[in-house]
C-alpha cells in the first residue's frame, strides 16, 4: 500500500532543500507566480530581518467559484524561517502592521514571525461594491485559510493564531471551521456571544466591582438623564465642535451615550471610581468626563461608518449587547432596551442567525485543543467570555481586575508563568 503520508513528508522535505539556498524573497516570488498574490518590500527596525506587504486576491463569496474577487492586505514580517509564526487574525483594519516598528506581544515573546491578515470589509480590504451578504464569519475564516495555505510554503515552525477583542472572535471562528490550520490559538479578551442582546453583561455589571464604585456610575448616569435638558446643550456643542452627526436625533445619542458609560468605565478600567465626578455644576467638564469614559463619537454617523462592517457582523452571526434602561425609564426616551439595530447600512435587513456561536461553542467546551483564552475579571466582555469544560488541553486565564487591556505582559506573575508555561510546553509537543 502506498504511504501518502510518507510521500507527503518526502515532497515537502525536497522542497524545503531545495529552497534553502533561496532567498525569502525569491521564495515569495516563486509562490506569487504559482499563487497570484503580489508583494512589496517595507521597512522594518525591530527584531524582523525582512518585511513584505501582501495582496491576496480572494474570493467575495468562498462558496462560489468564478465570481468577484477582491484584494486583501496581508503584513508578513519575517525572523527566520524555522522559528513559530504568529498569525494574527485581525478582526478590523490593519492599518498599525505598517509600522516598521511593530511587533505583537506574541511575536516578541516568542522571537517568532509575524503575520498580519486584515479583515475582509476592512481598510484596504473591502470588495468593491460592498455586498453585505458575503461578509460572513465562514468567508472571512476561508480567507485566512488560504493565506495560511500559501504561506505555509515558508516556515517549518509551529504556527500560533492570535488575535485582540474582535481579532480573538476571529481566531476562534477561524480555528472552528480550519481546527488544523493552526497548532494553537491564543485569543485575548474575546466574547463568545449568543444574541444581539447579551443578558450576561446586564448581570456582570450589577455585580463588577465594588457596590460604592457601581453607587457612583449610577448616581452619575442618573443625574444626567434626570437633567437631560440642563446637560444636552454642552453634549450638542461638543458633538458640534467634533463636526459629529447622529441619525438617531441629539437626544437618543445623548441617553445612549449615559448608557454606556457603565459598560466603558469597567470595559477600558482608565478611570478609578475617585475620578467619576461628585460636582456636576459645571456642564461642560460633566460632558467632557462622559466624551473621555463612553466617547460621543462611535455612536455618530461617522463612528458607524468607521465600524459599520462590525456592526453587521455583530447583527447577523457574532452578537453584541444593548442596555438595560430599568433603573432609567423615568428620564429616557427609550421605551425598551435599546440594541443596535440602527447601526446597519441603509436598506440592509438582518436576522440574527444563533446557531453558528452555538456550534462554536460546543467546539471549544468539547474539542478544541491548545486554546488559550486571557480575559480581565473586570472587562464586561469577559461575561460573554468562553467556558471550557476541562477534558481538553484547552486554558482559561482571567486577571483580577483586569479590564480589554489585559495582556500576558501584565498577568500577575503567576499567571504570566503559567501561561508561558504553557505555550512552552505545547511547542515542544510534536
Amino acid at each position: 500500500m502506498i504511504n501518502t503520508r510518507l510521500i507527503a513528508a518526502l515532497f515537502w522535505l525536497l522542497w524545503t532543500v531545495s529552497g534553502i539556498s533561496q532567498s525569502l524573497e525569491e521564495k515569495l516570488s516563486d509562490l506569487s507566480s504559482e499563487y497570484g498574490f503580489s508583494y512589496a518590500a517595507l521597512k522594518t527596525d525591530t527584531l524582523f530581518t525582512e518585511k513584505y506587504i501582501l495582496w491576496f486576491d480572494q474570493p467575495v463569496d468562498h462558496k462560489s467559484s468564478g465570481g468577484e474577487t477582491f484584494r486583501q492586505r496581508v503584513f508578513l514580517s519575517h525572523k527566520d524561517a524555522g522559528e513559530p509564526v504568529i498569525f494574527i487574525t485581525e478582526g478590523y483594519d490593519a492599518y498599525y502592521a505598517a509600522s516598521p516598528r511593530y511587533v505583537s506581544e506574541m511575536a516578541g515573546i516568542l522571537g517568532a514571525n509575524q503575520i498580519v491578515v486584515e479583515h475582509r470589509y476592512f481598510g484596504k480590504s473591502k470588495p468593491d461594491p460592498l455586498n453585505w451578504d458575503h461578509l460572513t464569519v465562514y468567508n472571512a475564516a476561508a480567507d485566512q485559510h488560504r493565506v495560511i495555505t500559501v504561506l505555509k510554503h515558508l516556515y517549518q515552525g509551529k504556527w500560533i493564531s492570535t488575535g485582540i477583542s474582535k481579532g480573538g472572535q476571529t481566531a476562534m471562528y477561524h480555528r472552528f471551521f480550519y481546527p488544523d490550520d493552526v497548532d494553537m490559538t491564543v485569543p485575548y479578551v474575546a466574547p463568545l456571544n449568543f444574541s444581539t442582546e447579551e443578558r450576561r453583561v446586564y448581570r456582570f455589571l450589577k455585580q463588577v466591582g465594588s457596590k460604592e464604585c457601581r453607587d457612583k456610575i449610577l448616581r452619575f448616569q442618573t443625574k444626567l438623564l434626570e437633567n437631560k435638558a440642563d446637560y444636552l446643550p454642552a453634549f450638542q456643542k461638543l458633538a458640534a465642535q467634533k463636526k459629529l452627526n447622529y441619525r438617531m436625533g441629539i437626544e437618543k445619542a445623548f441617553e445612549l451615550t449615559v448608557f454606556e458609560y457603565s459598560f466603558a468605565f469597567w470595559q477600558w478600567g482608565q478611570y478609578g471610581c475617585d475620578k467619576i465626578p461628585d460636582d456636576f455644576s459645571d456642564k461642560e467638564k460633566t460632558i467632557r468626563h462622559l466624551d473621555d469614559v463612553a466617547g460621543i463619537d462611535w455612536i455618530s454617523d461617522e463612528g458607524i461608518q468607521k465600524l459599520q462592517p462590525f456592526f453587521y457582523q455583530a447583527m447577523r452571526e457574532i452578537g453584541f449587547y444593548g442596555y438595560d434602561i430599568t433603573p432609567f425609564r423615568s428620564w429616557t426616551s427609550f421605551e425598551t432596551n435599546p440594541t443596535f439595530e440602527f447601526t446597519l447600512p441603509e436598506d440592509v435587513e438582518v436576522t440574527y442567525e444563533p446557531q453558528l456561536m452555538q456550534e462554536v461553542d460546543h467546539f471549544i467546551r468539547h474539542k478544541a485543543e491548545r486554546m488559550l483564552f486571557i480575559y480581565g475579571e473586570y472587562d464586561p466582555w469577559s461575561a460573554p467570555g468562553v467556558d471550557l469544560t476541562y477534558h481538553t488541553s484547552s486554558m482559561k486565564v482571567v486577571k483580577p481586575g483586569g479590564s480589554h487591556r489585559t495582556r500576558i505582559r501584565n498577568l500577575p506573575p503567576e499567571l504570566k508563568d503559567q501561561v508561558l508555561n504553557t505555550l512552552e510546553d505545547w511547542l515542544s509537543q510534536p
